[in-house]
């Protein structure tokens, strides 16, 4: 047995004894390797922490049994030992983690079914979230916004639940663009059991993704888990119609801590199904759009429309309009502290506290025990 191999069996056994997001575990392996920690699981040697994850499902040793049945499906285990492994995006959930973010723990591996690898399709991906219950008018905006995104290359990601999720997936396929969907159960759950088939669409031309093992049930806690990855996958989330208490504000709350791109679209004041959108936007917890060229001017892309390829382009211009002014607060030469920076670019604190790890991790910015400086351009 190969190494890689032997990494995959411990990861597919390490899935299905743990909870997701399990934070001690996944500090457990990151230390000790995937082999190591799940021989050390399956015997409780271990931290308690790591006991308590792991304790009620330890003996359950499925693993090989579980690739076995995933490989006849055509579905395959995506580990951080692959080139597959969309490193990047969610390194934010390692950072989160370390700042005390509760719940953000990274996935020890991911389910994939599809043509599409998880490296290539999270490259300028945007989530479109939203209300199951959603009206005409938010599922109508949901599908255009996945039709053009998918149109200009942009891959679009989010839950495949009924309502604006499943109203994005299809305008993403109507564009014959890229789609992925994630689940909170087994990829091959049959669920929700309306959109089976567009699942198996997605399938065959995106990617279906799930961290939980196969013949997982679906539970209200393991749809709240998955956003998180929803909101890691992606450069930025858009939320089209939510109320005010909403999985999809869930997800813009995690992408927030994240330190991703948050946009809402505004509905109709008398609609409560546009609520929680208001709120976002009122709170200052997201960015008001309303057409495909703000989501991608307010997420900084690259080569967005108005944009002359014939002009060179400055390192900083796929930052958005906050990020901007945070970076432009930075010193190359002396480090600042967060209150500073807020001060200097305008920035409320807890946005520049949101916005400086996502800085860092597109190397713009650096870290110090005496606070961030500006990270010199490449030339």
């Amino acid at each position: 047995m190969s190494e890689l191999e032997a990494e995959r069996i411990a990861r597919s056994y390490l899935l299905r004894v743990a909870e997701p997001p399990a934070p001690a575990l996944v500090g457990f392996v990151g230390e000790h390797g995937p082999v190591v920690a799940a021989e050390r699981v399956s015997r409780a040697d271990c931290p308690p922490k790591v006991r308590d994850e792991t304790a009620a499902r330890r003996a359950h040793d499925y693993a090989e049994r579980d690739l076995e049945r995933a490989a006849a499906t055509e579905t395959r285990l995506v580990i951080p030992e692959d080139g597959e492994w969309p490193a990047w995006p969610l390194l934010s959930l390692a950072v989160a983690q370390g700042r005390g973010v509760s719940g953000a723990a990274p996935p020890l591996a991911l389910w994939v079914r599809g043509p599409a690898r998880l490296d290539e399709a999270v490259d300028q991906a945007i989530a479109i979230v939203g209300a199951r219950a959603a009206t005409e008018y938010g599922e109508h905006n949901a599908a255009e916004l996945g039709y053009h995104l998918a149109s200009r290359g942009i891959p679009v990601f989010s839950g495949a639940a009924y309502g604006i999720d499943g109203a994005a997936h299809r305008g993403a396929l109507s564009a014959d663009g890229t789609t992925v969907a994630l689940l909170g159960c087994g990829i091959d759950a049959g669920y929700p059991a309306q959109h089976t088939t567009l699942l198996r669409i997605i399938g065959k031309t995106g990617a279906v993704v799930s961290e939980y093992p196969p013949g997982t049930s679906p539970a209200r806690h393991r749809f709240l888990v998955r956003n998180r990855l929803i909101a890691a996958l992606t450069e930025g989330t858009v939320v089209v119609e939510a109320g005010r208490r909403s999985g999809a504000r869930n997800t813009a709350g995690t992408a927030g801590a994240l330190g991703k791109v948050v946009m809402a679209m505004p509905g109709p004041v008398s609609s409560g199904m546009s609520a929680g959108c208001h709120a976002l936007i009122r709170e200052g917890e997201a960015t008001l759009v309303t057409s495909v060229d703000e989501i991608l001017e307010t997420a900084g892309r690259l080569g967005q429309p108005g944009t002359d390829p014939s002009k060179p382009r400055r390192h900083t211009d796929r930052l958005g309009p906050e990020a901007l002014r945070v970076h432009d607060a930075l010193s190359e030469r002396s480090p600042r502290p967060v209150e500073r920076i807020a001060a200097e670019s305008g920035v409320p604190v807890e946005r520049v506290r949101s916005l400086l790890p996502e800085l860092e991790l597109d190397g713009f910015a650096e870290r110090s025990d005496a606070g961030w400086r500006r990270r010199p351009a490449k030339t």
